[in-house]
């Protein structure tokens, strides 16, 4: 038959029980306040490197995306505030502050042309014609982060992709997945049919005709029905040439 522990034994164990408590709780604080320390120094050299190397961050785009990567690392944001140390190293929150009121804009100036969805790369495009005077240059990574700032604004900003494409959305239009998919059919030449979604998606004319006529509504899409054939060609602005917007030049 096991004996039982005595009195002196459970108190022993429970004793031990604690010393090892303490004793993980000891190396959990060493840790945390190594990881801590760490990170300051992190934090430090980070900003001893911003300092040296502040125009290349204002005026590369790749050394700028790559600068925010670092940051990242180290759980620092310099486009939090528009305040502070980075602002006024940088001017990086001045930076994405205008160029999202230009992204703004834009959306704005073109969307009775694409229904408030136009392409990443278009958008660029037209950043850059615009921001000639500046000559600083943007990438679509600089967008990305300027589009992420605008979604506090609640008005719809975002970025969604279709097929291999990212598009800009600035009007609170949900997409469903045939939406979608006749846009992402349509980046082959800037149109579809009824006929061409029925026959390459497999669909019945009736589902073709109704998303086709959904986004016709939404403003997503204009039709063309000056053909021979006398087929309806559905036009996507969105995922056509930058060029196709009017008065893309006056922006």
């Amino acid at each position: 038959m096991r004996r039982r522990p005595g009195i002196g034994g459970l108190q022993n164990a429970a004793a031990a029980r604690d010393q090892y408590r303490l004793l993980g709780e000891n190396v959990a604080k060493l840790r945390t306040d190594l990881m801590k320390e760490q990170l300051a120094t992190f934090r430090s050299q980070l900003e001893d490197f911003a300092r040296k190397h502040k125009n290349d961050i204002r005026k590369n785009p790749a050394f700028r995306a790559q600068f925010h990567e670092m940051c990242a690392k180290v759980g620092v944001d310099p486009l939090a505030s528009n305040k502070g140390f980075w602002a006024e190293l940088l001017g990086i929150g001045d930076f994405y502050y205008e160029l999202g009121v230009q992204i703004i804009e834009i959306c704005l100036a073109t969307r009775p042309h694409n229904g408030g969805l136009i392409g990443l790369d278009d958008l660029c495009k037209l950043l850059g014609q615009r921001r000639k005077a500046v000559r600083e240059a943007i990438s679509e990574d600089d967008c990305l982060r300027a589009i992420s700032k605008l979604k506090v604004l609640g008005s719809g900003f975002e970025v969604i992709t279709v097929g291999k494409r990212k598009l800009v959305r600035s009007v609170p239009t949900e997409l469903n997945k045939d939406h979608n998919e006749i846009l992402e059919l349509a980046q082959a030449q800037g149109f579809v049919t009824v006929d061409e979604v029925q026959r390459r998606l497999n669909w019945s004319s009736g589902r073709a005709t109704d998303a086709l006529e959904t986004l016709l509504e939404e403003g997503l899409a204009m039709i063309d029905d000056g053909h021979r054939d006398g087929k309806r060609r559905y036009w996507f602005p969105c995922v056509s040439s930058v060029s196709t917007y009017v008065g893309a030049d006056t922006l």
